[in-house]
């Protein structure tokens, strides 16, 4: 079990009830923070104290205020910190459970586990800490569920653009010609037009507009 964890979240109510959880494994040094700036300067300090923390604990949407934050959000950190540390384990607990961003998290990040902040939070979050433990990886059942989906696994780098550059307003003509201008194939008139129906097709959208709303609502863009 971990000895020195680093939580990361700005409800009150929240970080206690972690805490609490924690506690019933007799976690020698749990710390808390409100902002990723100062999670990733005590996560550091901590680094060069040779104190370094076992797990983190984070959310991913944190609410601004009167800082000026380099670190606005919980993907930030993981980000931050991964670039340099491949092994402190990193549980997400967060309400944010679009399915783009979990995939992203667990398999380019790298977290040991996602667990969806519900009214089951508490018991998952019991689960993930005993099975990150041991090197397994931990998801809440709906993100796994949610993962396993074959249809929702297809979507390249080339479609997320696309979807971005439509949910901007730009017309078909328009996003050609941004494509061509940037290099980024296929650029031809005929080609987005058959990726876009392609896309409709796949979130079984009516029209432009409502596969927009579709590729939002799963968190693509």
């Amino acid at each position: 079990m971990y000895k020195r964890v680093l939580i990361v979240d700005d409800h009150d109510a929240i970080l206690h009830s972690i805490t609490k959880v924690l506690h019933s494994y007799k976690i020698s040094q749990i710390d808390s923070v409100q902002y990723c700036d100062d999670a990733f300067l005590k996560y550091k300090r901590a680094l060069l104290d040779g104190n370094a923390y076992d797990l983190i604990i984070t959310d991913l949407c944190f609410k601004k205020d009167y800082r000026n934050t380099h670190l606005a959000s919980g993907e930030d950190l993981i980000e931050a910190i991964r670039a340099t540390d491949k092994g402190i384990s990193i549980i997400v607990y967060s309400m944010n459970d679009q399915l783009q961003k979990v995939r992203y998290l667990v398999k380019s990040c790298a977290v040991n586990g996602f667990v969806c902040k519900d009214r089951r939070g508490s018991l998952e979050l019991t689960s993930a800490l005993m099975d990150t433990s041991k090197g397994v990886t931990y998801l809440s059942p709906q993100i796994v569920d949610a993962m396993s989906r074959k249809e929702d696994l297809e979507i390249l780098d080339y479609d997320i653009t696309l979807l971005k550059l439509l949910s901007q307003g730009k017309s078909q003509e328009e996003i050609s010609h941004h494509f061509k201008t940037r290099a980024i194939k296929p650029s031809s008139l005929s080609s987005i037009e058959k990726r876009l129906n392609r896309l409709r097709i796949q979130f079984k959208a009516e029209n432009a507009i409502h596969l927009v709303s579709q590729a939002k609502d799963l968190g693509l863009i």
